[in-house]
């Protein structure tokens, strides 16, 4: 496949976080074949996971969205959708009328387990030639990346 005569003039660092944002991008759209099945994208499917490990299988909405890095009104769409199929129930919180609460369903629970081994070999496949130290060492680097202040 030609290039059309493109030359890449982005730094290494550049080069690195580009290489990251495409992984992730692939795995998402490897993800998207298997979770078609359940009818759910692929950040519905982080919430399922983020409330199946929650307390309780539920947590506040704020929370979920700190933890997906997700702006409100893009979770209130996709718990919209969740709850429409019956993934989860949204509900108020008795101390505060403000704050929304998200508790996983059984079908929200069960779609997580059925999706977990499917996922799992994805993501097995990424990593197979590389020992555990190196995973773990790729993964300090990252997390160190992300922690820096900007």
């Amino acid at each position: 496949m030609s290039d059309g005569g493109y030359k890449n003039d982005m730094s290494i660092d550049e080069r690195v976080l580009m290489a990251i944002v495409r992984l992730a991008e692939r795995f998402k759209k490897e993800s998207a074949l298997y979770l078609r099945e359940y009818n759910i994208t692929f950040p519905q499917y982080n919430v399922l996971r983020v409330l199946d490990t929650s307390r309780d299988g539920q947590n506040t909405m704020k929370n979920v969205n700190r933890i997906m890095l997700i702006s409100s009104a893009n979770m209130t769409g996709i718990t919209q959708r969740l709850e429409k199929d019956g993934f989860i129930k949204r509900k108020n919180a008795p101390e505060d009328d403000r704050l929304k609460y998200l508790e996983i369903t059984p079908k929200g629970r069960q779609a997580v387990k059925n999706i977990s081994d499917k996922k799992e070999q994805v993501v097995r496949n990424y990593f197979l030639r590389y020992s555990e130290e190196k995973k773990a060492e790729i993964l300090a680097i990252l997390k160190e990346i992300l922690n820096q202040k900007t």
